[in-house]
């Protein structure tokens, strides 16, 4: 999976979670000395805020002063370093969905917001994305930026010359399971072999994992990684490359984005988020492509926090700042600067988000996204899942190129994975 706008390094990894199991971050975990009251500041990533809601929120809380951040590179690490480090710790913080797992056994590094009012609006959020950012005794240690729930995007010129149903209705009627989606992929490859259904194979495990409600590692701390859901997603990608429908050109890479536009990649299962992708690759497509819900069922990809720091001079204020930030409005502005998309269902009825997209031909992407949002499964997360991951990933790249059968590539992750677990201490 290559990185995108909001796509995530290791994988998938912000898959909806509930409460984590204790590990090391890395952090040092001293003594707490609280940052000067005279200004709030605030840290993120490039692209992880909307520009107008974080212009506004500046504007509207004057004293003390927002000093705001946009940290590029690693955001993790610079966090983690800047923690040890014991200065210019910043009051406010984001948190990337792909390393809310490793975080939340450094808690104590963070305020429970409940104990500043979060119970008061924790309601308004969709309760799986809570949960990710909560903690086995209940903390909460941030508020949602947003998620990535997924669709179908698809050309809906290419589907209707290969005969396939090309109207998202009937595409949502039709295209209900991978096994619908792959008999399609196989009737279209016949009609044009030069736009396989499939982008690449390897990018589907992830997706047929965060289908489900099970993981890697179980919330009492075992390895679960060779039972039947993960053999489950692996034989489904599998099958996608035994069809012949594999296009094996990863998402973001030039190739891809030329596809989009030629016709040669039909079709992307993907989060919100990839809609800003898709509209910045192409030139001639627009008003093509078509949504439709993604086959086997919704997962999210990607979807961040904002945290307070328990260096914070002044929590409650700091409280005040991200609660006003990530309100039912602000989250609907923040859709409409940069396909942030919220959190709170409640914005999914405001303007910016019924809106009809000509790119899609007139389609109301809220019609595709919301519902799929707030069907997400929950499905615990441990802080390991990424590291244990890893074997699957790269052992399915070698059926993809012939390397290893189906067979021995499974036993060979499943080996490399009990390895990394253990080594974690994972039973």
């Amino acid at each position: 999976m290559a990185l995108t706008r909001r796509t995530l390094l290791g994988g998938f990894a912000a898959v909806a979670g509930g409460a984590l199991v204790g590990c090391s971050s890395g952090m040092d975990t001293g003594t707490t000395k609280k940052n000067a009251a005279t200004e709030l500041t605030m840290w993120c990533w490039p692209g992880g805020l909307g520009k107008s809601v974080l212009d506004d929120t500046i504007a509207h809380f004057p004293d003390p002063k927002i000093k705001y951040s946009e940290v590029g590179g690693d955001f993790k690490q610079k966090l983690v370093t800047t923690f040890n480090g014991g200065t210019s710790i910043p009051d406010i913080t984001g948190l990337k969905g792909e390393d809310i797992a490793s975080l939340l056994p450094q808690a104590e590094r963070f305020v429970d917001l409940k104990t500043v009012g979060a119970d008061s609006v924790l309601g308004d959020y969709l309760d799986w994305k809570v949960k990710q950012a909560t903690t086995l005794d209940g903390k909460v240690i941030g508020l949602p930026i947003d998620v990535g729930p997924t669709a179908l995007y698809y050309r809906e010129d290419v589907f209707a010359a290969a005969g396939l149903p090309s109207d998202p209705a009937k595409v949502a009627e039709q295209l209900k399971t991978w096994d619908d989606f792959f008999a399609a992929g196989v009737q279209l490859k016949k009609a044009n072999p030069k736009a396989p259904m499939v982008w690449d194979a390897t990018d589907l495990y992830d997706m047929v994992v965060g289908q489900g409600t099970e993981r890697y590692i179980s919330k009492d701390n075992k390895f679960v990684g060779d039972q039947d859901h993960i053999r489950k997603a692996w034989d489904t990608s599998v099958k996608a490359m035994t069809l012949q429908i594999d296009g094996r050109t990863p998402s973001g890479k030039p190739d891809w984005n030329a596809g989009l536009d030629l016709g040669t990649i039909p079709a992307h299962i993907g989060a919100a988020w990839v809609a800003l992708d898709i509209k910045s690759a192409v030139k001639k497509s627009a008003g093509m492509w078509r949504l439709a819900p993604t086959p086997g069922g919704p997962a999210n990809f990607g979807g961040s926090f904002l945290a307070i720091t328990k260096n914070a001079a002044d929590p409650q204020k700091a409280f005040d700042v991200i609660k006003y930030m990530l309100s039912p409005d602000n989250e609907a502005k923040a859709f409409a600067d940069a396909q942030i998309f919220p959190a709170t269902p409640a914005a999914y009825d405001k303007p910016q988000l019924k809106a009809a997209d000509s790119f899609f031909g007139g389609q109301v992407p809220i019609d595709i996204f919301g519902p799929a949002a707030k069907a997400i499964p929950v499905a615990y997360q441990s802080p390991f899942d990424d590291a244990v991951a890893a074997p699957f990933h790269d052992e399915l790249k070698t059926v993809q190129t012939g390397a290893k059968t189906s067979d021995a590539a499974w036993s060979a992750a499943v080996s490399k994975a009990k390895a990394i677990a253990k080594r974690q201490g994972v039973q």
